[in-house]
C-alpha cells in the first residue's frame, strides 16, 4: 500500500500547543508509511498550502484564547475560503486539538469550531475515541484523556510554566495514531472503489 501524508496545521502562542503538535506528529509517524508535515498557520508559504492541498489528512491545532481559537488560527481559517470554493479539501480526513491554561477553558467550543471548519470543507472528522480518565476515585491526573474530551484532544497547561502534562501528550499521540490508522483505511477504500 502506498504511503499517506498528514499535515498538522497549527498555531502556538507560547509553545504549549507546539509541544502537543509534536506529540500528535509522533503518534501519526508510529504508523508505518505515514509522512507527517507541520505548518505554522501564522506564517504560511505557498509550499505549505501545497502540502495541505496534497495531504490525505489535515489535523488542526490551536490554543484556546477567550473561548475560541487564536486570532492567527481564525485568520488561517478565513484564508482557506479559496479551497472551500473549489472543494479542494473535500473528503480529506480531519481532526483537531487544543490547549488552554484552565482545565475547561471552554476548549470544547474550540474543538467544535475546528470540526465545523472541517465540515464546511466537506472533510471527514476523526474523533478521539478514547474513554475519559480521571473520573473515578481510583483514577488520577496521569490518565490519558484526563480532561474527558471526545471530539478531539484537549490539553491543559499552566500559564506560568512551559511544561505540558504527560497525560495530555499521551492523549495527543493517541490522536495522531488514530488519524494515521483511519487515513490508511480511507485510502485503501478509495483505491478499492476506483478498481
Amino acid at each position: 500500500m502506498s504511503d499517506i501524508s498528514i499535515v498538522i496545521a497549527s498555531h502556538s502562542g507560547y509553545g504549549h500547543t507546539a509541544q502537543i503538535a509534536t506529540a500528535v506528529a509522533d503518534g501519526a509517524r508510529s504508523i508505518a508509511g505515514t509522512h507527517v508535515h507541520r505548518v505554522d498557520v501564522a506564517s504560511l508559504s505557498d509550499a505549505d498550502w501545497e502540502l495541505m492541498d496534497a495531504a490525505d489528512a489535515i489535523i488542526f491545532g490551536t490554543p484556546t484564547y477567550m473561548g475560541t481559537a487564536s486570532g492567527a488560527f481564525h485568520a488561517f481559517a478565513e484564508a482557506t475560503s479559496k479551497r472551500w470554493m473549489t472543494r479542494a479539501w473535500s473528503d480529506k480526513l480531519a481532526a483537531g486539538f487544543t490547549n488552554s491554561g484552565s482545565m475547561s477553558g471552554d476548549k470544547l467550543h474550540t474543538l467544535q469550531y475546528l470540526a465545523l471548519l472541517a465540515a464546511q470543507h466537506g472533510m471527514l472528522w476523526v474523533s478521539l475515541n478514547l474513554l475519559p480518565g480521571w473520573n473515578t476515585t481510583t483514577s488520577g491526573p496521569q490518565d490519558d484523556n484526563r480532561l474527558g474530551f471526545y471530539l478531539g484532544a484537549g490539553a491543559q497547561s499552566f500559564n506560568d510554566t512551559p511544561a505540558v502534562h504527560d497525560a495530555d501528550l499521551n492523549t495527543a499521540r493517541h490522536l495522531g495514531r488514530r488519524v494515521a490508522e483511519h487515513t490508511r483505511i480511507h485510502r485503501a477504500g478509495l483505491t478499492a472503489a476506483a478498481h
